[in-house]
């Protein structure tokens, strides 16, 4: 079982990505991923992600340990991107192996609505008329996490 978290700047390849996982066991049957992007509207050209380098790793690392432990993961993959991306960039990866589908699937999900409440990122708005605003915490994101 292979656990990779990263939390950096620069833009990451899914595709070699999801090959180094699959290389890591010869027993997977399935995969599950989430990719996410910033997302646009009402003016927004970018978003700007700032963490506790150490902290942030910490609090990824023991999701993913989690949701190996409780989905019996064969491995599992977490990048969070900080700094300032605009509309459109790649923000997260996860992906989650093991030998059926569903162990795979459940456990992304899980991941993506833990991480959204659980690993402390800070993201700070920025729109095409200059201002700039902090993300407040939404209670849909506080509701899937419990829902776990």
């Amino acid at each position: 079982m292979v656990v990779r978290v990263l939390v950096q700047e620069e833009a990451f390849d899914v595709g070699a990505e999801t090959a180094r996982l699959l290389a890591d066991s010869d027993e997977v049957g399935g995969l599950g991923s989430f990719l996410g992007v910033v997302r646009g509207g009402g003016g927004l050209t970018a978003l700007c992600l700032e963490h506790y380098p150490g902290m942030s790793e910490a609090a990824l690392n023991d999701l993913a340990e989690q949701a190996v432990a409780r989905f019996d993961l064969a491995g599992c993959t977490v990048i969070h991107r900080v700094g300032r991306l605009p509309v459109g960039a790649p923000i997260v990866l996860v992906l989650t192996s093991a030998a059926h589908r569903a162990a795979a699937l459940d456990a992304t999900r899980f991941l993506i609505d833990r991480l959204k409440t659980g690993a402390p990122f800070w993201k700070r708005e920025e729109f095409s008329d200059g201002s700039s605003v902090w993300v407040e915490s939404r209670a849909e994101d506080d509701a899937a996490a419990a829902g776990w």
